[in-house]
């Protein structure tokens, strides 16, 4: 059964399937946050955007993989941040469904595309070829981006739970390490497991 998966993750079909939905995912990222990047000043503009950022990582992982290749810098961005912000949206999307009451149609659509998000970068994780480095390099990427986030308030807006910012950030902060961690154990610390992406 797990052979038959991954036969299936890797094959060319499926894998421009995931490219293409992932591309329109990112497009539409960008334009959801299109209010709030011409308000941010422009040394914030690249850590506002954090979904559509991690799946257009994943693009670039899809591309290799397409030819053949491994880049595994690009695969440790992606599948870090598809599971911190998938996650995170996922969460965020059910608190204001408590805040208001109101599980609107978006709301749906962006529980159910976050969460598939989150699942196929760990999807993919016996193809990358991670080492501590790149991890490291990571690490320091998503904590820097929880900075920018909750020091100086560059984090999603969702007017209804800004009364909860401190506890978002302090929730954001242990989902980073988290992913951090479910990373290294599929990725790193199974490292004898892994299969070529050919």
């Amino acid at each position: 059964m797990i052979y038959e998966l991954l036969y299936i993750l890797k094959s060319k079909t499926f894998l421009w399937s995931m490219l293409v939905i992932n591309a329109l995912g990112t497009a539409y990222g960008y334009y959801w946050y299109g209010w709030q990047l011409e308000e941010t000043e422009p040394i914030f503009l690249l850590f506002v955007p954090d979904s559509p950022t991690a799946s257009l990582f994943f693009c670039f992982v899809l591309i290799a993989f397409l030819l053949g290749k491994n880049w595994p810098l690009l695969e440790t961005l992606a599948a870090v941040t598809l599971f911190k912000y998938g996650i995170w949206a996922v969460v965020m999307n059910i608190m204001v469904m408590q805040v208001t009451g109101v599980l609107s149609p978006i709301a749906i659509m962006l529980i159910v595309s976050h969460f598939g998000m989150a699942i196929e970068g760990l999807l993919y994780s016996p193809f990358y070829k991670i080492k501590g480095w790149h991890l490291i390099f990571v690490a320091v990427w998503t904590l820097h981006n929880d900075v920018i986030d909750y020091v100086f308030g560059q984090m999603p807006r969702y007017s209804m739970l800004n009364e909860f910012t401190s506890e978002i950030g302090y929730f954001t902060f242990w989902l980073s390490i988290a992913s951090l961690l479910i990373v290294y154990l599929l990725t790193i610390r199974n490292s004898q497991y892994k299969m070529n992406i050919r």
